[in-house]
């Protein structure tokens, strides 16, 4: 029998190494240009393919998650994505470059549908234990800036990539040695506590549809274009590399908290309680964001991660409480398949909006699109709360 603990903490251990590794090149760009002789704008869309597989995989793993096994896929994703981060410090052309993020892309995809649904199928309380889950996912976003950005420095960008790498891929073997195969037969709706009426679920797929769109694409431009953004606009302040990576690891940090306190509030309100006021705090903070600099900037930049990460708590716990077991990964795998085909095209649209007129450009576009994250929680209908029935996988005999 699996520990549920046991379970959960190598999940959130994945979700740290998933976000972890996705956002490394964002990080290590600012140094890898001058070595390859290429420039920003340049180099940026060397890691598009990446993003779009990171969504696109997630239907062929979400499937196979259900219908063979969340533990061994999960095992494929340590050793996978460990072997993928290494293969980028060897890399010697820009070609070797975008198909080794695209590898880690690939297996990257294996995290979001498999892991989301173990957690919720081993959670006791789901909004907790999603808002702790989002709490390592974001804890790999900012580690990602100041990891790479000391390592960048002092050893050169191509240890940033191989020893993240190196560490987890021994987490995967500390994974196959403590994890065993897990059998859902005959399990019942696990950690689901909430439904809405049946001629009301149109809404909730709707909201679900919009609020993923524009908060996917957001969140991805946002921890994409931030090691840019601050290395620009906070020159005033410092312009050391490892700094800047503290200082993004610091904005980070504020969204690691709202995600806990989301996924807390869960747990005692309905998702349109809370989704609601969420929803109207990423559209003014990105717009002011454009015109500012320095400390006025920092202190805008923790509202926009406080408001994208906290959306991000709110659109996974819906799905986690509108799904029965046996259909789990495949419903986070298209929840994900939608949220990070879009956030994969956001790389490329960063790029070509900071082209045309540099992050002031950037930042008024996604403040405008995330005036449908307003909308969203607008349509979400009223929950009927239903008694919590939890029962855990048991193991493979």
């Amino acid at each position: 029998m699996n520990s549920p603990s046991r379970v959960i903490s190598f999940v959130n251990a994945g979700h740290f190494i998933d976000h972890y590794s996705m956002l490394i090149f964002a990080a290590a760009v600012i140094i890898m240009g001058p070595a390859l002789g290429m420039a920003y704008s340049e180099l940026l869309p060397y890691a598009t393919p990446g993003f779009v597989a990171f969504g696109a995989g997630s239907l062929l793993t979400g499937w196979l998650g259900d219908r063979w096994s969340r533990r061994h896929m999960m095992l494929i994703f340590f050793l996978g994505i460990g072997a993928s981060m290494i293969s980028v410090g060897f890399v010697q052309t820009p070609a070797q470059l975008g198909a080794a993020l695209l590898a880690i892309g690939i297996f990257a995809s294996i995290y979001h549908p498999v892991g989301t649904a173990m957690i919720v199928s081993y959670a006791e309380k789901l909004g907790r234990e999603m808002g702790i889950n989002g709490v390592w996912g974001n804890l790999g976003v900012a580690s990602s800036a100041l990891v790479t950005g000391v390592i960048g420095q002092y050893f050169g960008w191509r240890y940033a990539f191989i020893i993240p790498g190196v560490v987890t891929m021994l987490i995967g073997v500390v994974f196959a040695l403590s994890v065993v195969h897990e059998d859902r037969k005959g399990s019942k709706q696990a950690a689901a506590q909430a439904r809405v009426a049946k001629e009301d679920m149109w809404r909730v797929i709707l909201a679900l549809l919009i609020v993923v769109i524009a908060i996917s694409t957001t969140f991805n431009a946002v921890t994409v274009a931030l090691p840019k953004l601050f290395a620009e606009r906070l020159a005033d302040l410092t312009s050391s590399p490892a700094l800047l990576g503290v200082i993004a690891a610091g904005v980070y940090v504020f969204g690691a908290m709202t995600q806990y306190t989301i996924g807390r509030l869960l747990d005692h309100y309905s998702l349109k309680t809370v989704a609601l006021p969420l929803s109207f705090m990423l559209a003014p903070f990105l717009y002011l964001a454009a015109s500012l600099q320095n400390l006025p900037l920092i202190l805008v930049s923790i509202g926009i991660v406080m408001g994208a990460f906290g959306q991000v708590t709110v659109n996974d716990a819906m799905v986690g409480k509108y799904t029965t077991e046996e259909w789990r990964s495949r419903a986070y795998a298209v929840r994900y398949f939608v949220g990070f085909t879009a956030a994969g095209a956001s790389v490329g649209l960063v790029a070509w909006l900071y082209e045309q007129g540099g992050f002031v450009t950037m930042l008024h576009a996604f403040a405008a699109l995330c005036l449908l994250a307003i909308a969203a929680a607008i349509i979400l209908p009223r929950e009927i709360r239903t008694p919590s029935v939890v029962l855990r996988p048991s193991p493979a005999e």
